[in-house]
C-alpha cells in the first residue's frame, strides 16, 4: 500500500512551534503501548516500552482540555486556537471537553505527514480485498450475517440467509453495540460499555460542482464564528447549530479524472449529533441552505447553481449502510480522561473466539485507528 500513495507532506521541524513538539515527543513515547497493543492485556504493562509511555503520562495532559491547552498555547490568536480545536474532530469528540491527550493528534499530520491514497480512501479497501484474495481469503459479499451462533461458551458459526458457516473465530468489524444487539441477541452484554457517550455523526453532501474554483485545494475548511456554541450544539443540544463550519474536499485537484473537465467533485461535510430521532429531513435542509450561505460568503459566488449532481448522506443513512450505531462515525466519544480505557476490548472476555475490530473499540475511529485495531486482532489470535 505505501508503494501506491503519494509521499508525505514533512515540514521542516525548527518551524514547529513548542506546543507541536511536545506533542510530538508525547506520541512517540506513548503510541507503542496505547495505540498499537491491547489495554486489555496484562501483557502489555509489563515491558519496558510501557515504562516509557507510563513516564510520559504527566505530560498528556489528562486533566485539562483540548482547548484550554491550545489557548494557553495560541490565545494571541484565536484563528490558530479554533485550527487546532479542530483536531477534535477527528475522532468525533469536542475539544471543550476532550481531554488535552488529544492534542497528539496534530502531530500525525504535521509531524508524520498526510499520505494521498492513489484511487481515493476507497482504493484502501480495494487493496485489502485484493490481498485478502492472495492469501486464499473468501469473501461472500451482499450475504449479511444474521447472527453468530455460540455454544458453551465458545463461538461456533456465523449464520446468514444462505447457510450456516463453521468458524471457531469471529472477528466483528461492524460496531459492537449492533454486534451484541443484533448478532448476539440472546447473550449478555457489556451494558456499561455500550452505553458510552456516543460520537459525534456528520451529513455529508456530495456535490459535482460545473465549475473550477482555483482559489481552493483538496482539503478546505470554512469556520464558524462560534466553535462553542457548535459544539454544544452537537454534544448537548443533540442538534445542528444555525452557523456550521463547514469542510470542503475536492480530490480533483489532486486527481483531475475524479470529475469531467471543467468541473470539481466536492465531499462537503458539516459535523453533527448521531441519529436519536433527529427530524433530518428538517435539519438536511437548513444545514444545507447555511452551507450554501457560507461558501457564498467565502467564495463570492453563488454555489447553488452550479451543483450537476448531488447525494446527501444523514447519520441515518451512515448508520444503515455501515452498521453504526446512530450514524457516530467514530463509536464512543473521547469527552473524558479514561475514554480509551473505556472502549470496548478487541477480544469477548466471555465468548471464547470472538473478536472485534473498527471505529467502536480500541483503539478508536477513522481510518489509521481502525487498520491499527485490525493489527491488535491479528496479533492476539497469532
Amino acid at each position: 500500500y505505501g508503494s501506491k500513495t503519494a509521499a508525505p507532506r514533512r515540514p521542516t521541524p525548527p518551524a514547529f512551534p513548542p506546543p507541536r513538539r511536545r506533542s510530538g515527543r508525547a506520541y512517540d513515547a506513548t503510541a507503542g503501548t496505547f495505540l498499537h497493543k491491547s489495554l486489555h492485556k496484562a501483557g502489555t504493562y509489563l515491558s519496558a516500552e510501557t515504562l516509557k509511555a507510563v513516564a510520559a503520562l504527566p505530560t498528556l495532559g489528562l486533566a485539562g482540555t483540548m482547548h484550554a491547552r491550545h489557548q494557553k498555547a495560541f490565545g494571541q490568536d484565536q484563528r490558530l486556537v479554533q485550527l487546532f480545536d479542530r483536531y477534535a474532530t477527528y475522532n468525533g469528540s469536542d475539544p471543550y471537553q476532550a481531554p488535552a491527550t488529544l492534542s497528539l493528534i496534530p502531530h500525525l499530520e504535521h509531524g508524520i505527514g498526510a499520505f494521498y491514497p492513489e484511487g481515493g480512501i476507497y482504493a484502501i479497501a480495494s487493496s485489502l480485498h485484493r490481498l485478502g484474495e492472495e492469501f486464499g481469503v473468501k469473501f461472500r459479499f451482499n450475504e449479511p450475517v444474521r447472527e453468530i451462533v455460540v455454544a458453551g461458551g465458545h463461538v461456533t458459526a456465523v449464520r446468514t440467509d444462505q447457510d450456516v458457516y463453521d468458524f471457531g473465530l469471529v472477528v466483528s468489524n461492524m460496531d459492537v453495540v449492533p454486534t451484541y444487539r443484533r448478532l448476539l441477541p440472546s447473550q449478555p452484554a457489556p451494558e456499561r460499555t455500550l452505553g458510552q457517550p456516543r460520537s459525534s455523526s456528520a451529513l455529508i453532501f456530495y456535490w459535482g460542482i460545473a465549475r473550477e474554483f482555483a482559489e481552493l485545494d483538496v482539503h478546505n475548511i470554512f469556520f464558524s464564528q462560534d466553535y462553542h456554541r457548535e459544539f454544544q450544539a452537537i454534544f448537548e443540544q443533540q442538534t445542528v447549530a444555525d452557523d456550521v463550519t463547514v469542510y470542503v474536499n475536492v480530490t480533483s485537484k489532486k486527481t483531475p479524472a475524479d470529475a469531467p473537465p471543467g468541473h470539481e467533485n466536492w465531499f462537503v461535510m458539516v459535523n453533527v449529533p448521531h441519529d436519536q430521532g433527529q427530524d433530518w429531513a428538517a435539519l438536511t435542509t437548513k444545514t444545507r441552505a447555511a452551507v450554501l450561505a457560507r461558501l457564498h460568503r467565502a467564495l463570492g459566488v453563488d454555489v447553488a447553481p452550479l451543483i450537476a449532481a448531488e447525494k446527501t448522506w444523514t447519520p441515518p443513512g451512515i448508520a444503515a449502510d455501515t452498521s453504526s450505531f446512530g450514524g457516530a462515525l467514530y463509536g464512543s466519544s473521547s469527552n473524558n480522561a479514561l475514554a480509551a480505557f473505556l472502549r470496548h476490548p478487541n477480544f469477548s472476555g466471555r465468548l471464547d473466539g470472538l473478536y472485534f475490530c473498527g471505529g467502536s473499540v480500541h483503539p478508536g475511529g477513522g481510518i489509521p485507528l481502525c487498520l491499527l485495531s485490525a493489527k491488535i486482532v491479528a496479533e492476539l489470535i497469532g
